[in-house]
């Protein structure tokens, strides 16, 4: 019998974070859900942060993923926007640590690649090819949600292969893989 699996993926935001779960079945992957977090409405940095890490916690326990897959921060220009990011995407990896389900990160264009074979597609050609790939009805309308069900779909694309980015399967793997990163 195949081996059957749940894959969160997870575009972090402050303002949206958009999230998708797809199941798979040996080599067969289906759609489950997409949806958003939508954080407009909250001026606290704070709040949106306990926010994030609240709805993560709430769709493992809802949909017990075996992996998450998360959209790694791209670098630019803004540093506060980068520290915001970095904020969300690190309470995020949170949620799944305190849970213990092991997370990769994927950077923006290799997630685009393993979705459209184009590293520098735009927002709107993933969401059109995971329409293709998924039979989703309708596309929504703010496309990180389907940014976040593009990282689970790269996570399984990638399934197997090493190189796929830094993944941690609880908190000493992590302290482990980014000893370099911490204050001693």
């Amino acid at each position: 019998m195949a081996k059957e699996k749940i894959i969160l993926g997870i575009d972090p935001g402050t303002t949206i974070m958009g999230f998708g779960l797809i199941k798979v079945v040996g080599k067969t992957m289906t759609f489950l859900q997409l949806n958003e977090l939508d954080l407009k409405k909250y001026d606290d940095h704070y709040l949106k942060l306990k926010l994030i890490f609240e709805r993560t916690i709430e769709l493992i326990d809802t949909h017990h993923p075996d992996e998450i897959a998360i959209e790694a921060p791209f670098f630019g220009k803004n540093v506060q926007s980068m520290l915001k990011l970095g904020r969300a995407q690190g309470v995020a990896m949170a949620a799944g640590l305190s849970r213990e389900i092991p997370i990769t990160e994927y950077s923006p264009k290799k997630i685009k690649m393993a979705i459209t074979g184009n590293g520098n597609a735009t927002k709107e050609q993933v969401a059109k090819m995971l329409q293709s790939l998924l039979g989703l009805k309708t596309i929504p309308k703010n496309l990180d949600a389907t940014d976040g069900l593009a990282a689970a779909v790269c996570h399984f694309y990638n399934d197997g292969r090493v190189e796929i980015g830094k993944s941690y399967t609880g908190w000493s793997a992590f302290i482990k893989q980014n000893e370099d990163r911490i204050k001693k």
